[in-house]
């Protein structure tokens, strides 16, 4: 499969203060899931983030507006990406194939050992479960029309089948995460990649 990719930025187009905000971003976040793997999410507190990452607590929120914004702020920001992506494919595509190739948008930006350990912070947090499950209502919400629009009319209430499908590829994509994290990011994203393809087939075989 082929993912649209999006241009890089040329350095000259992003301002200093723009690549220091990034850097620093992303720096802070090394070290909180660093933290957050070793102690425990819930058991680290920002405050040991910023001592770790040696900035005040001030500078902490303004690149993060709470602790779960850590681990989801970036990947709650996606619905739209991956929207994009189903928008580009052909309106005559199998939804179950334009999903599968909207949720590889994903995957195509995605840092493979970070995704993996965003994916065993999940597994082990309660309160990261929650937020996770709070983020996919949301694609789910951004989808749904779009997936409602390529299935045409029908007589059903009115975005029934978009938001049905949308939460069931949204689980698809949970499985295959799931299983892929099970085997330690075996294959690393291609894999995932695959068992994401294998379980939107499973559905589409109906088992």
């Amino acid at each position: 499969m082929i993912v649209r990719k999006e241009r890089p930025e040329a350095a000259d187009e992003v301002p200093m203060w723009e690549r220091t905000r990034r850097r620093v971003r992303e720096e802070v976040m090394d070290v909180a899931l660093g933290l957050f793997l070793e102690q425990g999410f819930e058991d680290t507190t920002v405050d040991q983030v910023v001592t770790a990452a040696r900035i005040s607590k001030r500078s902490f929120f303004r690149y993060f507006g709470t602790k779960e914004d850590i681990v989801f702020g970036d990947l709650a920001e996606q619905g739209p990406v991956i929207l994009e992506a189903l928008r580009a494919r052909p309106d005559e595509e199998p939804i179950w194939d334009a999903l599968g190739h909207a949720f590889l948008a994903l995957s195509a930006q995605a840092d493979p050992q970070r995704g993996l350990t965003i994916a065993r912070l999940v597994a082990a947090s309660p309160g990261l479960r929650a937020a996770h499950l709070e983020k996919h209502l949301r694609w789910q919400e951004q989808l749904a029309p779009e997936v409602e629009r390529r299935l045409g009319d029908s007589d059903d209430p009115p975005g029934l089948r978009g938001q049905a499908i949308v939460a069931t590829a949204l689980a698809c994509l949970d499985a295959a995460t799931t299983i892929w994290l099970q085997r330690g990011g075996q294959g690393g994203l291609d894999e995932l990649k695959r068992l994401i393809d294998r379980a939107l087939a499973a559905v589409r075989a109906g088992g």
